[in-house]
């Protein structure tokens, strides 16, 4: 440390490269790149910091700041952008759960390329178009593609099934059906090729092609064409009908405005292809460093563009110079393969559709904000009267519920559940191996897993606060034998003072320790939902982790016995089915494929499984 209390500076270079700040933790909160880390650095210790409202902030809980230097400021962009992604950081402008945007793909790595929406890492080998803002855009869309090209809905990189047979979406005219030689490579190929223009929004051409198409179809009195190119003309109208906004020329470019309040953002890309705006996409962001709309938009694109299809012209509203744009325009255009443009438009369509895009965002910012008010006032509305129905001594903002599971008495666990403000809490949430109970009991499992939860209130884990209200999956017998524990560990005089409360499901009744009747909630009350919602994830928690120990257990004792099957085989066997159902349902030849495994062993295996 420095004098002054914040980290020495004297160790940063003076080379372009990205500094990190970490906090006490060693978490990192803030990533950042420059041409001169030590001169930049610099600015955020000064007595104005830059500027920025959160930065006094920041700048009092850097306990330390550590640097990667790099070759030139392009480098330098794209290790930020990297950085950003996997760390998170609270002062940086991010996307809200990047990792879960949907794609949609198209397999050209296959021979007879499939498409259908993902959220798993990109494949270098095939198509990737997104990301979309929703699950439901990606739907919509692949609902007008099945309608309109019949390309394969069959899972894995050949067409077909088993069988041999060709599925049902062959027969209602949903699959061309390469499996069976219904459709040449060439058309297949073509099919894909129309699949990916559609993606990439050219959407005109197809129209024009099939008007042309059931124009002649007609004149040859091919009714039952004419009437399939109808219907898909119709679903590519409707498409380009809604998406409508046209400019001029038949350029093709990105426009990307930005919005930023406080320590929220909004991002939208309007996606211009042929003239036309093809698609709009929001992206809500993280700005809890409260930058201004151009640094959240210029944070944005590396980000975005990591997997997104780079366009030749990318419109931003900035008032940056060419030379603080170069590294972004040298990364956007190494990934693109060719020279990309990043600038600001003065006048024209381009203005036009760029501040379209920063007036969407703002407005989609505020309806977001609107929401979340919305859903606020509900929770706390519905926490409120849950307070008062089931007469709890505060606010019941911290929930945590509990539920055993295990099959006649082997394998018990319990699971813990946490909802925090009406919302679930899922980095909380644990899991137990019931260690003292044996058999079926779940009213000794119940009575054990809250002993262990209340005697770890002890140790004042700040991640794991008092709750206040612990409710139980279960009636009166897991009350009784739960409220015991409460006295002899003085609940609310050694330790915080925690609610009780049973949730029996055959009545959905509430029941509270020394009141013999229940509380019964109102049938459609937010209350009650809100309490069926915990017990219902307790329950879903806790058999998943169930049935994973069991499916452990029962892969074990089956694989173990077999003859000539070590660790590694064992192993090989488990990667190549993935899962214990799928190996004990194997044929004799599906076991003779796994890879590794001796024909000998196999037969063996398969006589052993099937005696």
């Amino acid at each position: 440390m420095s004098r002054n209390g914040y980290p020495d500076r004297s160790h940063l270079p003076t080379s372009p490269g990205v500094y990190i700040f970490k906090d006490a933790d060693d978490r990192v909160i803030y990533v950042g790149k420059a041409k001169n880390i030590r001169s930049r650095v610099a600015n955020y210790f000064t007595k104005s910091g830059d500027g920025r409202p959160k930065i006094g902030e920041l700048r009092e809980r850097v306990a330390r700041i550590d640097f990667i230097v790099t070759r030139s400021e392009t480098e330098a962009l794209v290790l930020e952008a990297n950085l950003i992604k996997r760390n998170r950081p609270r002062f940086n402008a991010s996307l809200k759960d990047d990792k879960s945007y949907p794609y949609i793909v198209v397999t050209t790595g296959d021979e007879y390329p499939r498409v259908f929406a993902t959220r798993s890492s990109h494949d270098s080998r095939h198509r990737y178009f997104g990301p979309f803002p929703s699950a439901g855009a990606v739907s919509s869309t692949l609902d007008v593609l099945n309608k309109t090209f019949p390309f394969r809905k069959c899972r894995g990189p050949e067409p077909g099934r088993r069988s041999g047979v060709p599925c049902l979406n062959y027969h209602i005219g949903r699959s061309a059906a390469p499996c069976v030689g219904a459709i040449s490579k060439e058309g297949y190929d073509a099919i894909i090729a129309d699949v990916i223009d559609f993606l990439e929004g050219r959407v005109d051409g197809l129209i024009r092609a099939r008007q042309t198409a059931m124009r002649e179809a007609a004149r040859e009195m091919d009714f039952e064409k004419a009437a399939k190119l109808r219907d898909e003309l119709s679903a590519l109208s409707y498409v380009r009908d809604r998406q409508q906004a046209t400019i001029d020329s038949e350029e093709s470019f990105d426009a990307i405005g930005a919005y930023a309040e406080g320590e929220s953002a909004c991002v939208q890309v309007f996606a211009v292809r042929d003239g036309q705006v093809v698609n709009r996409d929001s992206f809500l962001l993280d700005n809890y460093g409260e930058a201004t709309a151009e640094s959240v938009a210029l944070q944005f694109i590396p980000q975005y563009y990591d997997t997104a299809t780079v366009p030749r012209d990318v419109l931003i509203q900035t008032g940056e110079s060419e030379d603080t744009l170069r590294p972004l325009v040298a990364h956007l255009s190494e990934v693109r393969g060719t020279r990309v443009e990043v600038r600001r438009p003065w006048r024209g369509d381009k203005r036009r559709i760029l501040e379209s895009a920063v007036r969407n965002a703002e407005l989609s910012l505020a309806h977001e904000k609107a929401l979340d008010e919305a859903k606020r006032d509900r929770v706390a509305s519905t926490l409120d009267a849950l307070r008062e129905e089931l007469a709890l001594p505060r606010l019941p903002m911290r929930i945590e519920c509990y539920d055993i599971s295990n099959t006649m008495g082997t394998n018990s666990v319990a699971s813990m559940v946490v909802f925090q403000g009406g919302r679930p809490a899922k980095d909380q949430y644990r899991r137990f191996k019931i260690k003292t109970v044996e058999g079926v009991d779940d009213f000794a499992s119940m009575a054990e897993v809250i002993r262990r939860r209340l005697e770890r209130l002890r140790e004042n884990d700040e991640k794991f606060p008092p709750p206040d209200l612990i409710l139980l999956d279960g009636g009166k017998g897991q009350l009784s034998a739960v409220a015991p524990i409460f006295a002899a560990l003085n609940v609310g005089v050694d330790l915080p003072d925690i609610a009780l409360r049973s949730l029996a499901k055959r009545d959905e009744e509430v029941f509270e320790p020394g009141r013999p009747e229940p509380v019964i909630l109102r049938r459609d009350s937010a209350e009650l939902h809100l309490l069926q919602r915990v017990r219902d994830e307790a329950h879903r928690f806790a058999n998943t982790y169930h049935r994973k120990l069991r499916t452990t257990e029962m892969t074990r004792s089956v694989l173990d016995d077999l003859p000539g099957v070590g660790p590694t085989r064992k192993k090989k066997i488990l990667d190549h089915f993935g899962t214990p159902d799928a190996f004990l349902n194997a044929s004799l030849e599906e076991l003779e494929a796994v890879p590794g495994l001796p024909g000998r062993v196999a037969r063996e295996v398969h006589a052993r499984v099937h005696r």
